[in-house]
């Protein structure tokens, strides 16, 4: 990876901003913390596996190599939305997670925000959605980070445009930024670099997060596979306390 320039570090701030796996390498080194943001649908997804007692362990790919990483660690694992079966009732769907049973490990591949968590290095790497954007920065406030002196990078996960490992800016994973944001700012967290300042500001000003994400880009593509309960789930807003932290290479909660 190429040497990361200083103005791209946005190390004046207490917290930052910036997206996909680029932006994590970026942002991690020197950051108290790394917060995930994937709402359609990683993170969501780990927030309803946490909050029925499982640890997730993100995985970056959907192939062979998968299989034999959860059969390594005595976990299971999750398969495409449509691929799941009775037998195998694990996906990225968070409506199938809070279906099925709950395991006491899963491996979780996703190509977007399981593939930043795995990753980041070196520092500890929280998952955040819309579903507990409140309690995530609570958690982080506790810590003593947020700060100039204790930095935390948010990283919005984005999409891969079909086909292309192009990214994707994706609207839900901003606002579920802009939501950790605005709640680091109301427990004392900052200063915010201008880039975090506008994502905060753009959540705060939306009087209605689900709708706007019902229909969006990512929204419609769930929808139009028969997965708007996923959609319905990822802007629960704060409906869940847990607070999953990359322990051991598995999210676990920290609160």
């Amino acid at each position: 990876m190429p040497e990361i320039p200083e103005w791209a570090r946005q190390n004046s701030w207490g917290v930052r901003l910036d997206w996909g796996l680029a932006g994590a390498q970026a942002l991690g080194p020197g950051s108290a913390a790394v917060v995930v943001v994937d709402v359609l649908s990683f993170t969501t997804s780990v927030s309803v596996a946490v909050d029925a007692g499982t640890k997730v362990l993100p995985y970056p790919w959907r192939d062979g190599s998968a299989a034999e990483f959860a059969a390594g660690r005595d976990a299971r694992l999750a398969v495409g939305r449509k691929a799941a079966t009775p037998q195998q009732p694990w996906s990225l769907s968070p409506a199938a997670l809070r279906r099925a049973p709950a395991p006491e490990r899963l491996v979780l591949p996703s190509p977007n925000g399981s593939a930043i968590s795995a990753a980041v290095t070196g520092v500890p790497v929280i998952a955040a959605s819309l579903r507990n954007a409140s309690a995530v920065a609570r958690w982080i406030v506790q810590q003593g980070w947020g700060t100039e002196e204790h930095p935390i990078a948010v990283i919005a996960a984005g999409e891969h445009w079909p086909g292309q490992d192009v990214l994707r800016p994706a609207m839900e994973d901003w606002l579920g930024a802009g939501a950790v944001l605005a709640s680091l700012v109301e427990n004392g967290a900052g200063p915010l670099s201008p880039e975090a300042w506008v994502a905060k500001l753009c959540y705060n000003e939306i009087e209605d997060v689900p709708a706007l994400i019902a229909g969006c880009a990512s929204g419609l593509e769930l929808a139009g596979i028969g997965f708007a309960d996923d959609v319905a789930i990822a802007t629960e807003i704060d409906s869940s306390k847990v607070v999953p932290v990359l322990i051991d290479g598995a999210f676990t909660d920290a609160s």
